[in-house]
């Protein structure tokens, strides 16, 4: 696990000496795109992914679809890779049996209160999907660029504080695809966050575009009032938790960030709450951070549930439920841009 080159956001030197590296990871794209026979599945799929590494705010909003989905009459199934996890699949994911170290620690959070299948091979896991025979759709968590498996509707998130970075493959930037290739690729675009970087002006009309923003439990915030919080994470981008914490009115005292999907070791755990006994702070972390821990450390550290709201919550899932109704992942798309506003 590694945290998120801070060279990245910009054309300079480090990231040009990357270049020609890049220009392979290009090369083994196309060959692998171009060898790759998609499979379909018996039920629609869609994807929920970004076009580049890094944390854009997937999982909260595949959790948001998910549940929407569900009060809508669908019966919905998330299909995840399991980063971080050693099964390789696939498996129907059970919190009493299963660690984050088992399935990753994304799909064993959403497992919670949700159907979740972890599969290396994406189109092993959509088989036992359909095998089990009582889900209408699929939620694929990432793997936007994973050739292997048709998609219905292919949801680009970006953060909007990030954008694209400075635009270039990786590793020299974050792109795990061409930005005129990737937004071929999509249906719509979701916006996470005040789209300070002008990802939205750049796509302009050539996708629709949905905005949401992360919401963290206020009342959790709320019942530390007055006490100072050590806030730690090792999450994609980690300090938009601590700038959603800062602003919702926490004291914190320490911020500690880690590399996305982090395994904390016994050393980690140790220098963690040392700061906060230097600090006499209590700990606080993500959900996605909190679910890593050993269970007698949950018991010392607060965890802070996020969710997401979409500025129009209704227009986003019609265009969704638009493209699943659409066997033509063209078709779409085409309805969904004359759908948008």
């Amino acid at each position: 696990m590694i945290k998120t080159p801070t060279y990245w956001a910009e054309r300079g030197w480090r990231a040009v000496l990357l270049l020609p590296l890049s220009v392979l990871w290009a090369i083994g794209s196309l060959v692998r795109d171009s060898l790759a026979r998609p499979a379909r599945a018996t039920v629609p799929v869609v994807c929920i992914g970004n076009l580049g590494a890094g944390g854009t705010g997937k999982t909260p909003i595949v959790s948001w679809l998910y549940d929407n989905l569900a009060s809508r009459g669908w019966q919905p199934v998330i299909l995840s890779r399991g980063y971080g996890g050693q099964l390789r699949g696939p498996v129907w994911v059970d919190g009493t049996v299963h660690t984050a170290d088992d399935c990753g620690d994304e799909p064993l959070m959403m497992a919670d209160t949700r159907d979740v299948v972890v599969a290396r091979d994406r189109v092993a896991g959509a088989r036992m999907i359909e095998a089990r025979g009582l889900h209408d759709v699929i939620i694929m968590d990432d793997g936007l660029q994973n050739p292997h498996l048709e998609k219905q509707v292919r949801v680009g998130v970006f953060d909007g504080g990030f954008g694209i970075g400075n635009g270039w493959l990786i590793p020299a930037g974050p792109l795990r695809t061409g930005w005129r290739k990737g937004l071929s690729m999509l249906n719509l675009v979701i916006i996470n966050g005040a789209d300070s970087s002008g990802i939205g002006a750049r796509i302009g009309d050539q996708l629709p575009v949905h905005h949401v923003t992360t919401q963290i439990d206020q009342d959790v915030v709320d019942s530390f009032a007055g006490t100072p919080l050590l806030a730690f994470a090792g999450i994609g981008r980690p300090a938009r938790m601590f700038d959603s914490l800062q602003a919702a009115g926490a004291q914190i005292a320490q911020r500690l960030s880690f590399a996305d999907h982090h395994p904390y070791s016994a050393h980690d755990l140790t220098r963690i709450q040392e700061e906060a006994h230097r600090h006499g702070a209590e700990m606080i972390t993500t959900h996605k951070d909190w679910i890593r821990l050993p269970g007698d450390w949950r018991e010392r550290v607060s965890l802070l549930p996020v969710s997401i709201q979409p500025d129009d919550a209704e227009a986003l899932l019609q265009a969704i439920e638009t493209g699943l109704h659409s066997p033509d992942p063209d078709a779409s798309k085409q309805a969904a841009s004359a759908g948008s506003t």
